[in-house]
This record gives structure tokens, sequence and C-alpha cells, in this order.
């Protein structure tokens, strides 16, 4: 089963969650609500909810529970891109301007807030208390990791255990609580829930370190930003932490080019191709795959069901995906 397949098979349940999120951003003021709107139209895989509508399948499925728990994760995840966007000053996000850029940072933070408390609201109607402390401790740890990602911004002698840690709390903490609560609200076994959050925890490292890795190899119209524009904003990701741990020329290089006056008139494929010949990109693919492997591993705890084929692919896919 291909990806595309796992998308055809719940696209009636995607489809209503993708009506839902149109309703919950919904506000009474024109530029929260054009603002919100524009974010929701800028797309998205939709990664998240469809790894909670695969957990619930090792429970009761209904789709009307499920939903309360689908929508305020991915709320979460697009309130999260629009504050990272001010954080990182980008302008494109998906190759369309972001909301920042369209209208200004203050506007961007508001509509961020905005929709997490969107978010906070909608979770209100899951009966399940359980659920309220795993989505706030989880918007907690991700509020540290937005802080934390500020204060190593430019901190070019961070080492892999800081790198790894921000990634946890960017990225994999909400696709492992995805995980986690689609099974709970269906009434999962715990053991089931446990196994599914460490696979949604595994999986989102894995596809944060393949994010970082495109970066560095994908074209700008794949990524729909400039490639090598993490670098070039100060964020140290593993195809570069590794390669200037390995090359000190390299890191010097990094350094002078990043730091001096003409920064933004930098030729970034010649610290690309650097970054390549120095390893990071192959070390970073081989430590993708150690945490695929530890999420295969945990899938073999699971039922067979047809649910677990499809987190066994979306894995496989994350380890190949290009964009």
């Amino acid at each position: 089963m291909k990806l595309t397949d796992i998308y055809w098979h719940l696209r009636s349940d995607i489809a209503k969650i993708e009506k839902e999120l149109e309703v919950t951003i919904d506000a009474k003021h024109p530029i929260l609500k054009k603002a919100s709107s524009h974010l929701l139209k800028a797309g998205g895989k939709r990664i998240r909810p469809v790894f909670v509508l695969l957990a619930a399948k090792f429970g009761e499925y209904d789709i009307e529970k499920i939903k309360q728990v689908a929508v305020p994760l991915e709320l979460i995840h697009m309130a999260s891109l629009v504050h990272d966007d001010v954080i990182d000053d980008a302008d494109l996000r998906r190759g369309k301007k972001t909301i920042k850029s369209k209208w200004d940072n203050r506007v961007a933070m508001y509509t961020g807030d905005f929709i997490f408390a969107r978010a906070i609201e909608m979770a209100t109607n899951c009966d399940k208390p359980e659920v309220h402390q795993i989505l706030s401790d989880a918007m907690v740890e991700m509020c540290i990791g937005e802080v934390e990602q500020i204060r190593d911004q430019y901190n070019w002698n961070q080492n892999f255990r800081i790198y790894l840690r921000r990634i946890k709390r960017k990225t994999a903490l909400l696709i492992a609580v995805s995980c986690r609560l689609g099974a709970l609200a269906a009434g999962a076994p715990r053991n089931v829930q446990l196994s599914l959050y460490r696979y949604g925890y595994n999986v989102g490292m894995a596809f944060q370190i393949t994010d970082d890795i495109l970066d560095f190899i994908a074209t700008e119209k794949e990524l729909g930003k400039p490639a090598g524009s993490d670098l070039q904003q100060g964020n140290v990701t593993l195809p570069a932490l590794y390669s200037m741990k390995q090359n000190q020329e390299l890191s010097a290089y990094i350094l002078t080019m990043i730091n001096s006056e003409n920064s933004e008139k930098v030729v970034m494929s010649e610290i690309i191709e650097m970054i390549k010949e120095s390893g990071g990109v192959d070390y970073s693919f081989e430590i993708s795959d150690r945490y695929l492997n530890k999420a295969f591993k945990e899938l073999e705890k699971l039922p067979d069901i047809p649910a677990k084929d499809s987190f066994y692919q979306i894995a496989k896919y994350i380890g190949t995906r290009k964009y």
C-alpha cells in the first residue's frame, strides 16, 4: 500500500476534519479570519490527523469522537508554524507568503495565539480527562522547544544532544501524541497506546531529521523556500552540525560567511556542497534510519490489522521522501 492509497482509504474522514478545521478557525475579526484562512489554504500533508485516524483503528472507531482529538492536534501544529515563521523571519512556507510576510509580526503572533485557543476550546469536547493532560503537557514542551530554538540560534558549538532534544520538542512530540491520543480516544488498551506513542516519537524524529536533510539536498521549488535557509537563519541542523564537527575548515568558513555583513548574498551552494562532501547528509540519513528501525520494532508489538501496515508504509515514506 502506497501513501496515496492510505489517504484515499481515509479520504471521507480527512474531508470531515478539513471541514471542521475551516469551521473552527472562522473568526469574527476580519484580519484574524483572513490570516487563519490564508494559513489553512496553504495546505499541508495533514499527517497528524492521519496518525490520529489510524491509531483509532486499534480501538472503537467513531469519527465524531476521533475528530475532537484530530482537529486540535492539527491546529496546534498550524499555530506553531505561524510562530516559527516569526522567529525564523521566514517569508515563504510551502511556496506561499507566510502570515508574518503578508501582514506583519503582530498579526502573525495573534493569529497563532487565536488558533492555539481554538484548539484548546475544541479539545474540551473530548470527555476523557487524560487527553487534556497529555495535550497540555505536549504544548508546554513545545513552547520550551521554541524558546530553546531561539536560544540556540547561531550557537555553532551545540552538541548532538541539544539538537535531538530540540527536534523532539519541535516535531516528534506532537506526532507521538497524535498516535497516542487517537488510540486513547478510541478506547484502545494502554499497552497499544504506549507502543503507538513510541512509534510516533521515533517516526517524528526521523521526519524532522529528513526535513533538515532536505533543506540541503532538495530544490527551492520542492522546499517552497531557498535551499540552505535554515543555516542562513542560524538554525544549526544535523547535517551541518556533523560536518562542522568533522571539518574545522568548513566550520570556520561557515562562521565567516554567515556572520559577514554580506550574509544575505552568500552563495549557499558552495556551503551545501562542502556539507555533503564532509558526510553530513549521509550521517543524517543513517541516524534517521536508526529511528525508523525503532519505529518498526514498536509496530511488531501491535495487533495485525490494516492500520498497522499503513503505519509501516508511512514510516517507509518518511525515510525516502523528497519534499
